[in-house]
């Protein structure tokens, strides 16, 4: 797969959680750390994403959120 996205982390999925629309997608990163992905249902459905799959985290740089306690 090639991206013009330089952030990308592999990872492996951990849990999905199917909404009516959307669905949550933990990903687990090597070191213990999680990504949560929020993507549309279909897409979901569409690649199949089940725990244990092997993915690639792929975040642009213009849609990272940042926050702050």
């Amino acid at each position: 797969m090639r991206l013009s996205a330089r952030n990308q982390l592999d990872g492996t999925v951990r849990r999905v959680q199917h909404g009516a629309v959307m669905s949550s997608v933990v990903i687990g990163l090597p070191g213990g750390q999680e990504v949560v992905s929020v993507i549309t249902k279909e897409s979901a459905e569409a690649l199949e994403l089940k725990e244990g799959d092997a993915v690639k985290a792929i975040i642009k740089s213009t849609e990272v959120v940042i926050g702050k306690d």
